[in-house]
């Protein structure tokens, strides 16, 4: 079957439980899953029961596709992401952002947790992306392109949308939330990088890196989906002095006391 079948295929299920028409879709991402728990909900769908939809197997990720109303406002929530570390192709990671904008979402944010690799950071920051450097070994558009979906050779010359990132920056204020635009980059994971990884990666010219993300925002845009991407440093890594060993739990334990200011700028966002 190809991939714009299956697309039809997992949006058809979808509307066969909700006929309810999302605006913004939102990606929620490592210890950032409380936000689900305030939308009012329509419907919330188990991964697993949607057509072609890979399954969740991070733990702190929920794995359901939520619509309802946030705030008022009409979203469709992804609690709970794919990575290609977990073994899933890249075309099954982004999967689920072709259905959302086959289901009618105007605009995609993306949150996630980082290692934060500029100095100025502290743990608990926001990133607001405004570029990116993939070092990922895949890509979400390799092979045959269908026009159908977009171009053959996406222009990402403005990969964040300018709009929503000044907005996110200006709630950002309002608010007094540690947040400053930066560059994102990401590894395949799953380990955490070495000294000598953060250190290029500082050299490149990265502020923050993770493990995700990226493959969705090369597929919105292919889709000409309006992205913004507000990433949440966890643990400081540049200089390498202030390294320190660091697990999934120290990950979620820095997110979830983060989480109520990334949760202010999206539903800011939102408004």
């Amino acid at each position: 079957m190809e991939l714009f079948d299956q697309i039809q295929e997992a949006v058809a299920y979808i509307r066969s439980k909700s006929d309810f028409k999302p605006a913004t879709g939102i990606i929620l991402g490592t210890g950032l899953g409380k936000l689900a728990d305030e939308v009012e909900q329509m419907a919330a769908i188990p991964y697993a029961e949607i057509p072609h939809f890979a399954k969740s197997t991070v733990e702190s990720h929920s794995g359901k596709l939520i619509l309802g109303n946030l705030d008022g406002k009409p979203v469709l929530v992804m609690a709970g992401r794919f990575h290609y570390y977990e073994g899933w192709s890249m075309q099954q990671v982004t999967f689920p952002v072709r259905v959302m904008k086959f289901l009618g979402i105007q605009r995609l944010i993306i949150t996630n947790a980082s290692g934060g690799i500029n100095p100025h950071l502290k743990g608990g920051d926001i990133v607001i992306v405004k570029d990116h450097i993939n070092l990922l070994p895949e890509h979400p558009l390799r092979g045959s392109n269908d026009e159908r979906l977009g171009p053959r050779f996406p222009d990402m010359s403005v990969p964040y949308d300018p709009e929503l990132r000044q907005k996110a920056l200006e709630i950002a204020r309002a608010h007094h939330i540690r947040a400053y635009e930066g560059v994102y980059s990401a590894l395949q994971g799953p380990n955490l990088e070495t000294p000598a990884e953060y250190q290029m990666l500082r050299t490149l010219g990265s502020d923050c890196t993770g493990m995700s993300s990226l493959p969705e925002v090369l597929v919105a845009r292919h889709m000409n989906l309006p992205v913004l991407m507000l990433s949440m440093v966890a643990n400081m890594a540049f200089p390498p002095s202030v390294i320190r060993e660091t697990s999934l739990e120290d990950v979620i334990a820095v997110a979830n006391a983060a989480e109520p200011k990334l949760s202010r700028l999206v539903r800011g966002v939102l408004q």
